[in-house]
């Protein structure tokens, strides 16, 4: 039997980012909405004779955005390998921030919650996320429960031909 080796920190969320870059594609397909995703940003160190040298940079923005309905979306896709909480830790100052933006000016603004083990995604809206994240700062809670999901979150699954139909969620 092959053995699966583990993903690396630099590719974990790399499934998750598929299925949405093909949902988005039949998004965009289908007249739903335009929606893309950002590129990470490289610093090019050097260029010699076409042999590029160079490192990714932080990004100052999230995973993607776009427009649906008529008004802006905008979110981070996040995976897990735990079965029953989301840590809070998994998301940067600057990714909370630009959501927090984005909400405030009337943008779709959520995370994408993948749990790997249990096979399960989730949108995360930013209201949950803004309290959540107002205990974590404040030293309360260090993750989001399960639980918190099953009964506060709309679960995202196949649907209609779509990879992750989270659209009918907003």
């Amino acid at each position: 039997m092959r053995q699966l080796k583990s993903q690396t920190h630099r590719n974990r969320g790399a499934h998750l980012e598929r299925l949405l870059d093909m949902t988005h594609r039949q998004y965009r397909a289908n007249g739903i909405a335009d929606i893309r995703k950002i590129p990470t940003p490289v610093k090019i160190t050097s260029n010699d004779r076409g042999r590029i040298t160079g490192y990714t940079q932080r990004g100052e923005l999230v995973d993607y955005f776009g427009i649906f309905d008529g008004r802006p979306i905008i979110f981070d896709a996040k995976q897990t390998n735990e079965r029953t909480r989301f840590p809070l830790d998994n998301i940067a100052d600057h990714q909370y921030n630009i959501l927090e933006s984005w909400h405030q000016k009337g943008a779709h603004a959520f995370l994408v919650v993948r749990f790997d083990k249990l096979d399960e995604q989730y949108i995360l809206p930013f209201p949950l996320l803004l309290e959540a994240w107002t205990g974590y700062k404040g030293d309360g809670r260090k993750s989001i429960p399960y639980e918190t999901f099953l009964t506060e979150c709309e679960q995202v699954k196949s649907e209609k031909g779509y990879p992750l139909h989270y659209l009918k969620h907003l």
